[in-house]
């Protein structure tokens, strides 16, 4: 997935200097009933820089231990927790799964989760910042909440993991102390402006095209994007009519109604600048949510929820990329900003072809001429 736009960071005041300032103020939002991300951002803080200031010794309920890595023997050593909670988002979706990270391998700067459920693509390149978190539940006879969260350079969440009931919390608590690092300091910069894509007029389409039809792995799709000098939407837009198609913004959620009430098994893509994690299987419970300000589309399913918001989605396309084994049909939903929210599949492995369910279901979603 591509890298969403910093567009909330690039809009954060000239952030506050003072760390007990921020505590309680943080503090204080908090206790309205802000969550972390956006109680940070009222702060004109990047959520990064929020946590950062609770490290060390004071009297207020969140307490924060900055980690070092390697962060793949970090990740690794999470198996022996049990079940835990891993959650990645971008600034339109939260993509929560539970269960056991399992066969964590890294190379380089690329690092991988292969486990039934939890199942991650990870670029630790991005990865600038960990911090293990300690709260207060809201009641008494419930232990606190715990988590870990890793930042990139600008203080943008990659990637949060969360005790569970079934976590267990002695190996969670031994993990933390082994990665521990206290003394940390932990800086972050503001962010620039993407640069802008360059002209339609700019792009050799027609190689474009002809190097489109030409991929036998959908994973060859990113370095045609950089062979091109192409932003991904506007390839989409190039290649409309032969491997693309425009569809409704409404046609994600008849994508997961169609999937729930056929048991189609979907794969569902959601990434951070730092992270990619994927749902696959089948969903079964679609339940929209209007709040003030927001129109939510939600899975709310055992083991696996989607908070996606509607309301912030821009454009879909129907996307065709030939492979060995057949074409693969992914519909993604782009943002306002042009930052790829979330992309859906049918559920498959390499070597397998594309369900033929999940090919039905597509074909009966509305198109935009």
């Amino acid at each position: 997935m591509n890298q969403p736009h910093s567009q909330t960071t690039e809009a954060l005041r000239e952030p506050l200097q003072d760390a007990a300032e921020i505590r309680a103020r943080f503090d204080a939002a908090r206790r309205a009933g802000k969550r972390a991300k956006d109680a940070a951002e009222s702060l004109g803080l990047s959520e990064g820089a929020a946590v950062a200031a609770h490290a060390g010794q004071h009297e207020f309920a969140l307490k924060a231990t900055p980690l070092h890595g390697p962060w793949v023997e970090l990740l690794q050593g999470l198996e022996a927790c049990g079940e835990v909670m891993a959650l990645t988002r971008n600034e339109a979706v939260v993509h929560e799964k539970t269960g056991v990270y399992r066969n964590v391998s890294g190379s380089g700067h690329i690092g991988l989760a292969l486990g039934e459920e939890i199942d991650l693509r990870l670029f630790f390149d991005r990865w600038h910042a960990g911090f293990a978190l300690s709260e207060p539940a809201n009641a008494a006879d419930k232990p606190p909440s715990q988590s870990l969260q890793f930042f990139d350079r600008h203080g943008v969440a990659l990637h949060k993991i969360f005790v569970r009931e079934a976590t267990d919390r002695a190996a969670f608590n031994a993990l933390v102390a082994r990665f521990a690092e206290p003394s940390a300091s932990v800086e972050y910069v503001a962010a620039t402006p993407a640069e802008a894509p360059r002209a339609d007029a700019q792009i050799d389409a027609a190689g474009l095209a002809t190097a489109w039809g030409e991929m036998t792995d959908t994973h060859q799709f990113f370095g045609l994007l950089k062979r091109f000098e192409v932003e991904r939407q506007q390839a989409l837009r190039l290649t409309q009519g032969r491997f693309t198609e425009r569809a409704p913004k409404a046609a994600i959620k008849s994508l997961l109604d169609e999937a729930a009430m056929d048991n189609t098994s979907i794969m569902v893509f959601v990434g951070s600048p730092g992270c990619i994690q994927i749902h696959t299987g089948p969903v079964r419970r679609i339940e929209p949510l209007v709040t003030p300000g927001a129109q939510w589309l939600n899975v709310l399913d055992p083991g696996f929820n989607l908070h996606l918001r509607e309301d912030m989605i821009d454009a879909v396309w129907i996307v065709r990329k030939p492979t060995s084994d057949g074409d693969v049909t992914s519909v993604e939903a782009f943002d306002t900003s042009g930052t790829l929210m979330a992309m859906f599949f049918g559920a498959r492995k390499p070597g397998t072809p594309e369900l033929s369910a999940w090919r039905e279901l597509v074909a009966r979603l509305p198109r935009l001429s």
